[in-house]
């Protein structure tokens, strides 16, 4: 697959979802230089010929578009504006992608140094987890600029299956605030309803077939239903990831907007529980274990 055959990419953030992304760039033809904080992690890709870069600056140096892919606002910040960040190492009309989940207002913050050191910004988080960054299955909320979403579709086509323009910068980010917001919400709703056949003795993988294309069907209630059906809380989305992104979701929607969002913020108060039961970095089906140890 040479999609992305001499696209120069610099691709920062290499933890659970960023790791498969840059390899499927480099497996698209991307010419890819890479940047993380891990040692280890820089080594390995080292080893598989991609070339990396100790420091964000490095990294950006010869990019016509960088992916940055970390764990929250305050890292994306680091990497952007700390030393030796993007913007010290990146050239004129460099088109810059947060494809995390970053703070709605950072976003435009980010976005206007981007834009002042003469780059163009675009805000792309995705949702599907790390089954869908490892097999390039991905869903894309773009907030940019017409033109540069333009320049940039090919290469969300090799990481996503559906890549959307939603709109203006910061329109990726409050469509990716929505997507956290339900999947947080349905989350409990699985959780009580199967904690409630549970305890009556229902069969819960039975339950979950029945109410398989009735209105209750949803990806939640089949794959993090299963998930909790098996106990499998191996991480693909950490509680502690979906309780930062509910947290900015209720800062914008309150802070910004006047709006009060109960369902989002009991949401955040019952993953914040599970956080202090230790139960922080496994995956956010684990929501049902607070109901058990009750």
């Amino acid at each position: 697959m040479t999609a992305l055959a001499g696209e120069n990419i610099a691709f920062i953030g290499l933890g659970l979802m960023g790791r498969p992304m840059a390899l499927n760039l480099e497996k698209a033809g991307a010419i890819l230089t890479v940047n993380t904080r891990n040692p280890e992690t820089l080594n390995a890709f080292d080893d598989l010929g991609v070339a990396t870069a100790p420091t964000p600056a490095g990294a950006v140096a010869d990019a016509d578009i960088v992916i940055i892919c970390v764990a929250n606002t305050e890292a994306l910040e680091n990497v952007l504006l700390g030393e030796d960040g993007v913007i010290d190492g990146m050239e004129e009309g460099t088109i810059v992608v947060d494809m995390g989940t970053t703070a709605i207002n950072a976003t435009r913050r980010f976005a206007d140094a981007v834009e002042a050191a003469g780059g163009h910004w675009i805000d792309a988080p995705v949702s599907g987890g790390t089954h869908g960054a490892e097999n390039g299955t991905l869903t894309i909320m773009v907030g940019a600029e017409e033109e540069d979403f333009n320049r940039v579709h090919r290469v969300f086509d090799v990481l996503g299956s559906r890549v959307t323009h939603v709109g203006e910068i910061g329109s990726g980010q409050i469509a990716k605030a929505a997507n956290q917001m339900i999947v947080g919400i349905t989350i409990g709703a699985v959780a009580e309803a199967f904690s409630m056949a549970d305890e009556a003795g229902v069969d819960l993988a039975k339950m979950r077939s029945a109410l398989t294309g009735g209105f209750a069907d949803s990806a939640i209630l089949q794959k993090h239903g299963e998930r909790m059906i098996e106990r499998n809380f191996e991480p693909g989305g950490k509680v502690v990831t979906q309780r930062k992104d509910l947290y900015q979701a209720l800062e914008f929607s309150e802070g910004e907007l006047g709006l009060e969002l109960p369902f989002s913020r009991l949401a955040l108060e019952l993953y914040e529980e599970l956080i202090e039961l230790g139960g922080g970095d496994l995956d956010h089906s684990a929501l049902i274990k607070i109901y058990e140890d009750e």
